[in-house]
């Protein structure tokens, strides 16, 4: 595909460098011909120096040969204008990065009257996967599907936990638990396994289910299931404040650390059920002085991913509180899942997943649609939703008689609102939703999960 990026900032480069991992013809436009060429040095892109919001510059970029347009400026308003731009001189579709919280209520009112086809907030993404880790605590990341009705919760085996020896195939039998152990990541490796693969202490696991069945199984091998009860977050912006907006409504107390005093009054009148500390949350006296050895969760949401880290290392050494830590940049992460972090986010990576989802549905419609896109295990793995439509070979056959690549799991079927792990005589019909997990597969439809 053809695909126009608007703006050379962190959000943009991310996007940029995951399309064009993917294949795809890349143009970037801003504004700053320097920017343009130090941050894209290397990558296999072109570029146009120009204002995003003006029709020449989109015309002289190619717009009339453009599939798909995508702004992420910083300024909301002037993404909203250059895909309304785009949409009338190229007819492509189009995304826009919108960020600010008067928005937020009216992404479908933009999209719908401007003729935008997907609005993506950055920091409302992040929010939410902040939210969902404190809401169960044990988790080190939760990856959600078919409308929330389904996740995959990721938790890292401890030396005392009763899962440690467990063969997978004594789960339904011996334990009775309707989960399925979908990946594990042990020493930088990410394994699809089978009934035979025994977990081992140290084993980062994702397991499939309902909320209610992962509940289940958590409760039946002992781990903690009660969501935070009271949250610091240190960094008050628009994450922080999203995130404080949600925790508050699920009933958290929630402390939010923010050293910039015009800020801390915006806080303070717009979360009047929030405690708001104008001070340095970096600083262990001031975490000391606000109680972190009573909370019990943490969320390092600085602008400085630094400070973050730093700040979490910190606060586990003070305490064993349930800690989340903020990364924007992912040139390190390898080096940063190591040390030993409980949950660490990127937002850049949430939004360039999310675009990718919808870039690849875009481009692959033969057999079923990608409805759900997400990297797991460090980019080593990807989680799938498709739903199968009629063109797809897949259909009636059972599971246990197809030939299908190695390092591929079909996880769970939602048929008719039901949600089925599957077993060898179980069939994928017209009509369904299936969760494929996957490891270096190159799987565009459905049907690619077959040798």
């Amino acid at each position: 595909m053809k695909i126009i990026v608007v703006g050379c900032g962190k959000v943009g480069i991310a996007i940029v460098e995951q399309l064009v991992s993917e294949g795809h013809t890349i143009t970037v436009i801003d504004v700053n011909k320097e920017k343009l060429n130090s941050k894209l040095n290397g990558l296999d892109v072109l570029t146009y120096c120009g204002d995003g919001c003006s029709s020449s510059t989109l015309v002289g970029a190619g717009i009339n040969q453009t599939d798909l347009f995508i702004a992420t400026m910083d300024s909301d308003e002037m993404n909203l204008l250059s895909c309304v731009i785009a949409k009338k001189k190229g007819n492509c579709k189009t995304i826009a990065r919108v960020r600010n919280p008067i928005y937020n209520t009216e992404s479908e009112f933009l999209m719908k009257e401007l003729d935008i086809n997907m609005v993506v907030n950055p920091e409302l993404m992040t929010a939410y996967e902040f939210a969902r880790i404190f809401k169960f605590p044990y988790a080190s990341q939760i990856d959600t599907f078919l409308g929330d009705r389904v996740e995959m919760v990721h938790f890292k085996i401890k030396p005392d936990s009763s899962l440690r020896g467990t063969k997978l195939m004594d789960m339904r039998s011996k334990h009775n638990c309707n989960v399925l152990i979908s990946m594990v990541e042990r020493n930088d490796e990410v394994y699809i396994p089978d009934g035979h693969f025994v977990l081992e202490e140290g084993d980062v696991v994702g397991a499939v289910g309902t909320m209610r069945e992962i509940y289940a199984f958590f409760k039946k091998f002992g781990f903690a299931t009660k969501k935070a009860s009271n949250v610091i977050i240190v960094g008050g912006g628009k994450t922080g404040f999203y995130l404080a907006r949600n925790l508050i409504a699920s009933g958290v107390s929630i402390k939010i650390i923010e050293n910039n005093k015009e800020r801390c009054d915006f806080l303070a009148e717009n979360l009047p059920d929030a405690d708001i500390i104008c001070a340095d949350g970096t600083a262990k006296e001031i975490l000391l002085e606000e109680g972190i050895e009573n909370a019990a969760g943490l969320a390092a949401l600085t602008s400085i991913d630094e400070e973050n880290i730093l700040l979490s290392l910190n606060a586990m050494s003070l305490t064993d509180v349930k800690t989340a830590t903020k990364v924007s940049r992912t040139n390190f992460e390898e080096v940063i899942n190591r040390m030993n972090l409980d949950t660490i986010i990127f937002p850049n990576k949430l939004v360039s997943d999310r675009i990718l989802s919808y870039v690849r549905s875009l481009q692959y419609t033969m057999g079923s649609n990608i409805e759900y896109f997400r990297r797991l295990g460090g980019g080593k793995a990807e989680a799938l939703t498709f739903r199968i439509n009629e063109n797809a070979l897949i259909t009636g056959i059972p599971l246990a008689e197809l030939k299908m690549k190695k390092g591929v799991l079909i996880c769970i079927i939602s048929r008719k609102g039901k949600n089925i792990i599957p077993s060898g005589s179980d069939t994928l019909e017209v009509g369904d939703r299936v969760i494929v997990i996957h490891t270096k597969v190159d799987i565009k439809n459905i049907d690619d999960v077959l040798e």
